[in-house]
């Protein structure tokens, strides 16, 4: 009875701790989420971002993609996953077409809002956008040459549809609504339950558990749970644990900054990959190529870290 009631009270003690942060944490993501998408209402709404498209569109030329391909890169570059899709399905892609473009959108996706939140955890905010930036190009261009096909008829008609600026507001309202309370929700319950695995024992457990994969990819084991929901639910929600964990001194600020490095590739490999694998991506070439990209980042990170410490 007394140990039922001690875990009673230690559950009641970590949710009360939890809460505070967890809405602080919340309030910022929510400010960057909404802040960032209403600009990019208007970017669409201008033809901002078709423009950047059109003038992209050679360079998809290089990684075996039509230029119509640039459009659905850019919208998932400034938004997500999911707006990248929806342009994908009006375009007419082979499945080694929608690979190669699902692997750059899944390294480059939500660059503004993610890179905010990585900015906060340690890591620098340009590092982040070059790697990601350069990541998703350069393995383009690898896959093109590794994954067997002919290349895709390669054309560049760009198609400028003016939509109602009443309309877009609309679905941006009822989108923002959707994402900020799954987003909320998900932050209070991954705080909660992160506190409560470290006040019962079970994050060492998972960390013991995950110390040879955390190793291969010079990672420390004590960032296991945060590399699991990274990977899971994606770099957000894993950055916004991460941030949680800083301000509570669990984690430092270099074992974030190598964690950053790995999951800005490699993250978002539950729901986004399955997506994507629905309008006909392969799934092995979505997960191993990032996960090469990952593991050279991080070995990069440290030996540069080490060379650093032994010159100066």
């Amino acid at each position: 009875m007394k140990r039922i009631t001690s875990f009673r009270n230690r559950t009641k003690r970590v949710i009360k701790e939890a809460l505070p942060g967890a809405w602080k944490t919340s309030k910022w993501m929510v400010k960057i989420t909404v802040s960032i998408s209403l600009i990019i209402v208007f970017l669409r709404y201008t033809g901002v971002l078709y423009w950047i498209s059109h003038l992209l569109s050679p360079l998809f030329h290089t990684v075996g993609l039509p230029g119509e391909a640039a459009l659905a890169f850019v919208t998932g570059y400034f938004v997500n996953v999911y707006s990248a899709i929806a342009v994908m399905t009006t375009l007419t892609l082979d499945i080694r077409a929608v690979t190669i473009l699902s692997v750059m959108v899944l390294c480059s996706h939500n660059i503004i809002t993610e890179t905010a939140v990585q900015k906060k955890t340690g890591s620098s905010a340009i590092r982040m956008i070059v790697i990601r930036t350069f990541s998703a190009f350069v393995l383009g261009l690898i896959l093109n040459q590794l994954i067997p096909g002919e290349i895709q008829g390669l054309t560049s008609s760009f198609y400028v549809v003016q939509e109602s600026i009443k309309e877009l507001l609309i679905d941006w309202c009822w989108a923002t609504l959707i994402l900020v309370a799954k987003m909320v929700s998900l932050i209070f319950l991954l705080s909660i339950l992160q506190r409560l695995l470290s006040e019962f024992g079970v994050i060492r457990w998972i960390a013991k558990l995950l110390k040879p994969v955390m190793l291969f990819f010079g990672l420390p084991a004590k960032t296991a749970f945060l590399w699991i929901v990274a990977n899971t639910m994606g770099l957000g929600y894993g950055a916004a644990t991460m941030i949680e964990e800083a301000e509570r001194g669990k984690i430092s600020k270099e074992d974030a900054n190598l964690l950053n490095h790995h999951i800005c590739i490699s993250h978002s490999n539950l729901e986004d990959v399955v997506l994507l694998i629905a309008v006909g991506a392969m799934v092995w070439w979505l997960l191993l190529s990032r996960w090469i990209v990952s593991f050279f980042l991080v070995w990069e990170l440290r030996l540069e870290v080490w060379i650093k410490r032994k010159l100066f």
